[in-house]
């Protein structure tokens, strides 16, 4: 039975533990960290986590317990050293998203894996999920042909109030806006769907948050080969319609789920019957798709336990939480600068460290409230 610990016990705690708890036959957590004094506490009590022992200090509950397995549900800019603090005690480490603010501390958490001989693994629960494995099961069958242009809409909205969280709003303390913090889910899965583009080109603004310093609205412009993809990421779209679109040289597929293959007249107009023939071809894969065990953060812990077992890799790495992190970077290296970034970013690229976003980002707005918490639950896509 693996021994798993909690660091942090926000509202995304709720879903670690809610995903543990799926596998209770393979794993039981034994612990609960957060340093805001009673916190971990109320958690315990409100999930029913009597066999649960609360600390305020991570590195206290690590020397404490004998854990096999760590859960870092805190602010960005904890993750690092609280990985490091697990790690080097041969812990292993299932961090969220973003993995840190900074390409630097992202590479020296991997190094530490590497050095203990850790598993790390970094939250993308998007990937677990029906729809998105169905489509990715799509691309990979080449039946939509070489990829031409993708538009992913990472569409959140986000009330005033959202920003009054202490952490939130601000380049040091969160490490950025929506590009960060929402539509890493969606530029993961774009790199997970598309690969890394070779370079990028984004525009930045704050529309609606007057008490954020950061973004709260990005667009950008993904360069591949032969390819280009666009990304919005925002907290200002209202019913938080979220989309990945995908044209290929033969057909279109997306999710929601939709299928269009044109064929030409022989003057290059569309012809008014398309290729049917492989629109099947294509809805036969996703019907073949095979429904998952378990989605969202239950799928990807589920992976994770098994990695940990089997002392194998996961199923999304490091590198995968880097590559992410990496093309927000650079998203905000092009915003900042109003150029095209070139990608990969090299170690002396200045916003590879920790501060550079802090020193030259656009503070749109000063933040003007910090409170602890903030009442009700964590909602996600609550209207249809």
């Amino acid at each position: 039975m693996l021994a798993i610990g909690i660091i942090g016990t926000g509202g995304i705690a709720r879903a670690h533990v809610d995903a543990y708890r799926r596998f209770a036959d393979r794993c039981t957590v034994v612990a609960l960290c957060d340093p805001v004094p009673g916190r971990a506490e109320a958690l315990r009590a409100e999930l029913g986590l009597d066999d649960a022992r609360v600390y305020t200090d991570a590195a206290a509950m690590i020397a404490a317990e004998r854990l096999d397995l760590v859960s870092v549900a805190t602010p960005p800019s904890t993750h690092a050293d609280l990985t490091f603090g697990a790690l080097e005690a041969g812990v292993d480490v299932l961090v969220e998203k973003p993995m840190a603010p900074s390409l630097a501390e992202c590479d020296a958490m991997i190094e530490a894996a590497e050095r203990h001989g850790r598993i790390l693994s970094v939250v993308a629960q998007n990937r677990f999920r029906d729809d998105t494995a169905t489509l990715k099961e799509v691309l990979d069958s080449g039946l939509a042909g070489p990829v031409t242009h993708a538009q992913v809409s990472s569409s959140w909205w986000r009330g005033t109030a959202y920003y009054d969280l202490s952490w939130r709003g601000t380049w040091e303390s969160e490490g950025g806006g929506c590009t960060l913090n929402h539509a890493i889910h969606h530029l993961d899965l774009t790199c997970w769907l598309l690969g890394a583009p070779d370079a990028v080109t984004s525009v930045l603004t704050n529309a609606a948050h007057e008490n954020a310093e950061v973004e709260d609205l990005s667009v950008s412009v993904l360069q591949y080969d032969r390819a280009l993809a666009e990304v919005t990421a925002s907290v200002v779209d209202h019913g938080e319609e979220q989309a990945i679109v995908v044209h290929g040289r033969h057909a279109r597929v997306s999710q929601p789920w939709k299928v269009v293959a044109e064929l030409a007249d022989p003057n290059g107009f569309p012809a008014r019957e398309g290729d049917t023939a492989r629109e099947a071809a294509i809805e036969a894969v996703a019907a073949a798709h095979v429904p998952l065990a378990h989605t969202g953060h239950a799928g990807q812990v589920g992976d994770v336990l098994d990695a940990v077992r089997e002392r194998r890799s996961p199923a999304v790495t490091g590198e995968d939480g880097r590559r992410a992190v990496e093309l927000v970077t650079a998203i905000y290296r092009a915003g900042i600068e109003r150029r095209t970034v070139d990608l990969p970013l090299a170690p002396d690229d200045p916003y590879y460290r920790r501060g550079t976003l802090v020193e030259r980002a656009p503070h749109f707005f000063a933040k003007s409230a910090s409170v602890e918490s903030l009442p009700g639950d964590i909602t996600v896509g609550t209207r249809a």
